[in-house]
């Protein structure tokens, strides 16, 4: 009664903190601040990254992705975990490649830069081809290439990271697809492929990359899916069977 105003000024604070929600507070605030904080962020992807022509991300280096300097600290097995496990998340493709795998592979992409490949269909098989451009390798289909030749669009790309090949023994890699031509399993029977191709210990079955390559002339396309279907890939990744190959 002495003091209207204050009283008034009482009340109005009094009412805001009714509006706050149950459990609010400073201190409260402060500590999921510190969590947050103190919890180790591998992770950094889509930060600084632009998406070229057709939605594929331009110029995608290891750091937009990861925490590079963090997992510097981390084994190579535990970094491998770490990437297994956040991208098991994700619809897309994904692996680990041991780095004489991957040296393997780089010196035969060097001398050999584009192969064709077969994706089974229903009923037989459709023909993508793919051509590494540094350490990416894109994949477009054959029929693509026939009616657009050099301005056909990528409907896979797959990133290969070897920032970590010489300190941990290991190449990091990741995909982007145009899931209006491709789903996960079809990426993965792709990204196989590449691996089956381009680090085989047969020479027969490199032999065939060698060919498409420098002798075109000889090349048949009906020894790429005989060779498939002796690595037991054709009749894996059948449609609807999905590999657990990663």
């Amino acid at each position: 009664r002495s003091s209207p105003d204050v009283f008034e000024s009482r009340m109005e604070k009094r009412s805001e903190v009714k509006k706050k929600p149950v459990g609010y507070s400073k201190q409260g605030e402060f500590i999921r601040c510190m969590e947050e904080k103190a919890r180790p962020i591998f992770f950094a992807e889509g930060l600084g990254t632009k998406t070229s022509k057709g939605g594929f991300t331009k110029d995608k280096t290891l750091d937009s992705i990861l925490n590079v300097e963090m997992v510097k600290e981390k084994s190579a097995e535990e970094i491998k975990q770490i990437w297994n496990q956040y991208f098991s998340a994700k619809d897309t493709v994904y692996a680990v490649i041991p780095a004489e795998k991957f040296d393997l592979i780089w010196k035969r992409a060097q001398k050999c830069p584009s192969f064709l490949y077969a994706l089974p269909r229903k009923e037989g098989y459709e023909f993508f081809v793919g051509q590494w451009s540094g350490t990416e390798l894109h994949f477009t289909s054959l029929i693509n290439v026939q009616t657009q030749g050099e301005t056909a669009p990528s409907q896979l790309v797959l990133y290969h990271y070897p920032e970590l090949q010489k300190e941990k023994g290991i190449v990091l890699m990741t995909a982007e697809m145009d899931p209006k031509f491709l789903v996960v399993h079809e990426a993965q029977c792709l990204a196989n492929q590449a691996q089956l191709f381009y680090a085989t210990d047969r020479s027969e079955t490199y032999e065939l990359v060698e060919t498409f390559n420098h002798r075109s002339s000889e090349f048949k396309y009906m020894s790429v899916i005989a060779e498939l279907e002796q690595s037991g890939l054709g009749r894996e990744l059948r449609p609807g069977q999905v590999s657990d190959k990663s």
